[in-house]
């Protein structure tokens, strides 16, 4: 663990059960591996891969941790397991799902972890929430903003859901960082 927190962005996905109820036990299960600051608004979007599923809930979240990345995405994937999570095909249902999408501006190329996450500049599911909380970032590999590289993409998969507050489990929500 480092001496000063890394801001992260976590991507989070459900479409099985209460979708809501999903993120919301997600959410209150990340401390302390990663604590929440911001949260963008939750979205009802077209399954990805395999189109034959359940539609999705996602939303993204700010969160600062002290964990090194791949601690982090072992953290992560434990979360996954305990909230219910089991293995099944790539890109298919899922209780749900947390992603790494932005450790700081670190660029990691590890066969288990990449960051950026290497597939969120075609993903409108990801970028959509992601603009909710950061529209001026620059992608470190593409240099572009999250904003312009959500501009180039079909977004008309991805509708507005809920807002943040809907699944909150900090007590009151509010646009400023949680202390």
């Amino acid at each position: 663990m480092g001496r000063y927190p890394i801001i992260v962005y976590l991507a989070l996905g459900t479409n099985l059960g209460d979708r809501l109820q999903n993120l919301r036990q997600a959410l209150a299960a990340l401390p302390p591996v990663a604590q929440p600051r911001r949260a963008s608004a939750v979205y009802e979007t077209l399954p990805w891969g395999i189109t034959d599923q359940p539609l999705f809930l996602n939303m993204v979240i700010e969160a600062e941790t002290y964990l090194a990345p791949q601690a982090l995405l072992g953290e992560l994937k434990a979360l996954e397991r305990r909230l219910g999570r089991k293995e099944g095909i790539r890109y298919g249902p899922r209780l749900i799902d947390l992603d790494i999408l932005l450790y700081d501006e670190a660029v990691i190329d590890l066969p288990d972890l990449c960051i950026p996450h290497p597939r969120m500049a075609e993903r409108a599911f990801v970028l959509v929430p992601l603009c909710d909380l950061y529209p001026h970032g620059r992608h470190p590999h593409l240099g572009e903003t999250f904003e312009a590289l959500r501009a180039r993409l079909d977004c008309s998969g991805v509708r507005f859901w809920a807002g943040p507050e809907a699944v909150w489990p900090f007590g009151p929500y509010s646009e400023q960082e949680v202390t």
